[in-house]
């Protein structure tokens, strides 16, 4: 990625002492293993569906968002939803 401006703290690069302190899944404890592999599948999504799409958007827009927490793309759907009923497309 170039010249990113914030450093992103959910996507941090490993330091040579964390790669090496770090384990693999099967060495995990097998409950935890368990947990985790439960938590692998979504059930199905509850009505109404969205669609996943890739759109660009500015930084500083993104940036507001994922400031303010998770849930951040949820709260842009809802901005733009908003933004539908308040505006007509022509």
């Amino acid at each position: 990625m170039k010249n990113k401006s914030k450093i992103d703290n959910d996507n941090f690069e490993w330091s040579a002492e964390e790669l090496k302190r770090s384990k693999t899944f099967k060495d995990l404890p097998e409950s935890l293993q368990t947990k985790l592999a439960s938590r692998k599948h979504r059930g199905a999504q509850v009505l109404p569906t969205k669609v996943s799409t890739t759109i660009r958007l500015s930084s500083d827009v993104i940036e507001a968002f994922k400031a303010s927490g998770s849930g951040w793309q949820t709260r842009i759907d809802l901005a733009l939803q908003e933004w539908l009923r308040e505006h007509t497309l022509a």
